[in-house]
């Protein structure tokens, strides 16, 4: 089917957005890619796109997965383009997102190009080219002042699989840096072509491996013995070879001497809390997941808070058990018109540190925070402040922790325990939980009960007993226990304690593997 015939045009032709995603790590890509990934109506992308670059996108886009990595291309490229010019035409905001740069080897010329006879506006959004970008990651600069002057970036094999037209006369003779990419498979052809050519066989030459991930790592030989060594390394796609002086630079590795270095860990917060525990390891040098387990929904009879509000002069405490409620409780101040001043005559109680920076964003200090961070002990310590008859507000998830409540009513407060958000959980279709979670260098954290429900929910039938969990509070870890999880829990609730607990976990790791490496008596 052609083209132009394949639907009707609708009365507004959308646009499709060619968008570089990068090699994998997600921050790389441009602010330009991730603004229209945020706000595009239909996603079409590659397996080399990562999963965390998918987060970005909207809930309510469509992901269209076109499946497409070296020697596995189930849509064929015309059926792609087809793709495109349909979601266009029904006046959709289309991004296709490319793994690396669009324009180099990603076809998105090809691409374009059907765009454009299509009659289907388009842009181009370059992306930072695994050719460039994975070689920084592992501590190679492409060019050197000393070394290479110039680079040459070649594809080591056709669309259709087979070996490229590639002038080894003139790559060998030419001096700098020479890129090969998706060249795993033919890498002793690539290698030997060089060779015959006349390069000197002692010439550097590195495999890059899964660059910009958790999982990156550097094969260094010759031109030689290069081949020999990737098949002995088992070296797996996404990887490209390096060819040059620059290849045997060893004192570059800035990516790999952090704490968290080799680590990917996931984040399974809800999309607007995630930000902070996530910069956080990534300073620490983990590849972060951010994979919202949960949403937050206010619940859709809001009546409750807004009577709660009229009588807000008649309660003596107001209690907050999570950032959430706090934010709908101010959403909700903010819909009345009512400021701050209904408030002065309440004392407030917040469950954590987490939730008492949310009330501090307010301007607002509350009166009690509970030594350690739960129910149980927030319950414990309020009983021993409010005096009978006194009426206490809470507002939170319509299924909480009952404790409080009962500790409260024990104590003679007369308790409104008010629902003012759902817990839901969230699916990810995209994402291959085995592949991804089951690994020893994987760690997964969760700060809350329900954000283990959602990852146990959203998993599937995956073995949970390959999951390392690390838990904010004891509730949490029990959840992640129950489902079968390994589990590790905080020294205090808090999200640097959650990420230190990680550090040390990965410094014993280390310190107890470079002990098997030495002989006895030296441990």
């Amino acid at each position: 089917m052609s083209l132009e015939t394949d639907t009707q045009k609708s009365d507004k032709t959308g646009k499709v957005y060619l968008v570089g995603a990068g090699p994998s790590d997600v921050e790389l890509i441009t602010v330009k890619g991730k603004r229209l990934l945020e706000e595009a109506e239909v996603i079409v992308y590659d397996r080399l796109v990562g999963n965390g670059i998918l987060m970005w996108g909207s809930r309510h886009a469509r992901y269209i997965d076109v499946g497409k990595r070296s020697g596995h291309h189930p849509i064929p490229q015309e059926e792609i383009n087809q793709i495109l010019v349909r979601e266009a035409r029904k006046g959709q905001k289309v991004v296709r997102l490319k793994g690396g740069d669009p324009l180099v080897f990603g076809r998105g010329g090809e691409e374009a190009a059907a765009l454009k006879k299509a009659g289907v506006p388009f842009e181009i959004v370059p992306g930072i080219t695994s050719a460039i970008g994975v070689p920084s990651y592992l501590g190679i600069p492409v060019t050197h002042r000393d070394m290479a002057s110039s680079v040459h970036i070649v594809t080591a094999h056709k669309k259709d699989g087979s070996l490229p037209d590639i002038h080894y006369r003139s790559l060998a003779e030419g001096g700098g840096t020479i890129v090969f990419l998706m060249g795993v498979s033919t890498i002793g052809n690539v290698m030997a072509g060089l060779l015959e050519e006349g390069m000197a066989p002692d010439m550097p030459a590195a495999v890059l491996e899964r660059g910009t991930t958790s999982a990156q790592r550097k094969i260094i030989g010759t031109v030689g013995d290069i081949a020999q060594k990737a098949v002995r390394e088992q070296v797996q796609s996404p990887a490209i070879i390096l060819v040059g002086h620059v290849s045997a630079f060893q004192d570059m590795d800035w990516y790999g001497n952090r704490p968290l270095a080799g680590k990917k860990i996931l984040v399974t917060r809800p999309r607007e809390r995630s930000l902070r525990l996530a910069a956080l390891l990534r300073e620490e040098g983990a590849e972060v997941l951010e994979l919202p387990t949960i949403r937050i929904a206010p619940v859709e009879d809001g009546e409750g808070l807004s009577r709660a509000l009229d009588g807000i002069g008649t309660f003596s405490w107001i209690v907050f058990t999570s950032p959430s409620g706090v934010r709908i409780f101010r959403e909700e101040l903010r819909k009345r018109r009512q400021d701050m001043r209904s408030l002065a005559h309440l004392k407030i109680a917040v469950i954590g540190e987490g939730t008492a920076g949310e009330l501090e964003n307010w301007g607002l200090y509350p009166d009690l925070v509970p030594e350690q961070y739960d129910g149980d002990h927030l319950g414990e310590a309020l009983a021993g402040c409010v005096k009978a008859g006194e009426k206490i507000l809470i507002p939170r998830a319509r299924i909480g922790n009952q404790t409080l409540v009962r500790r409260l009513e024990e104590a003679g407060a007369q308790v409104t325990d008010l629902p003012v958000y759902d817990t839901e959980y969230e699916s990810f279709p995209w994402v291959e939980y085995d592949r991804e979670f089951t690994s020893k260098d994987c760690l997964a954290m969760f700060t809350s009960a329900s954000t283990v429900r959602g990852f146990v929910k959203s998993a599937g039938d995956m073995d949970l007993s390959k999951v390392t969990a690390l838990c904010i509070g004891e509730m949490t870890a029990g959840e992640a226990e129950r489902a079968g999880m390994q589990t590790f829990t905080a020294a205090r609730a808090t999200l640097r304690d959650l990420v230190d607990l990680a550090v040390k976990m990965a410094a014993k790791e280390r310190e107890d593997g470079e002990g098997q490496r030495q002989p006895d008596g030296e441990k």
